[in-house]
């Protein structure tokens, strides 16, 4: 029997709803078979985007920042890359690949996630498999002698001195350890995060563990 998972991202508002949902559907080889990105409409273009006005100027989620990030976004609605969409007709979409997949759920911080799609109206509650992906890969990767070694020589490092257990942390050591290490930042929307860097952390654990064993883990 062939397995499939769905992994979900979300970029936030200030009122803590989603402004920006991707999502992927991938098989125990990594093997992408859908992928969904939209905005949703009533929250982006109308609530601001989540920042964070202690983070310096530079900082991606800074309020400096927040201009580049819509502009950005304005340039994915132009180009194509990205359409408007209600959060009712992202629950059709999740329906539909729920009864065609019956995936396991997951996302990098699921709790987060989880939470601000339920203030969105958007009903991830009818997968009854998930886990947690961070939770997962901090348990067998973020205790890695090497993966620690990376981080200090990469500088991902947090302010304590530990360190970074971050997507794109995980993902770029990954990259570098199996592919070529040519992974640039994580861009922080929503598809390209779950599909670039999540599935790459997801396949590297799956290729250790059993379906079983990480979904356990990531409780």
């Amino acid at each position: 029997m062939k397995h499939y998972y769905l992994i979900v991202d979300t970029e936030t508002t200030a009122q803590n709803t989603v402004a920006d949902f991707g999502a992927v559907i991938v098989d125990r080889q990594g093997v992408i078979h859908e992928q969904f990105g939209v905005l949703i409409d009533g929250h982006f273009g109308t609530l601001p985007l989540f920042s964070d006005h202690r983070a310096p100027a530079e900082a991606f989620f800074s309020t400096q920042m927040l201009h580049r990030r819509r502009k950005h976004y304005d340039q994915l609605l132009a180009n194509g890359q990205r359409s408007l969409c209600s959060a009712s007709l992202v629950n059709l979409w999740l329906a539909r690949v729920f009864g065609q997949y019956n995936p396991v759920l997951t996302a990098y911080n699921l709790s987060f996630d989880f939470g601000k799609c339920a203030n969105t109206g958007i009903d991830l509650g009818i997968f009854s498999q998930r886990f947690c992906l961070m939770k997962a890969a901090k348990r067998v990767i973020g205790i890695r002698a090497d993966y620690v070694d990376f981080c200090e020589s990469r500088g991902l490092i947090t302010p304590k001195g530990k360190p970074r257990m971050t997507a794109d942390a995980m993902a770029k050591f990954i990259d570098d350890t199996n592919y070529d290490g040519s992974l640039e930042d994580e861009p922080h929307t929503a598809l390209e995060d779950a599909r670039d860097y999540e599935a790459m952390i997801l396949y590297a654990l799956l290729r250790d563990l059993t379906r079983n064993n990480l979904v356990e883990l990531g409780k």
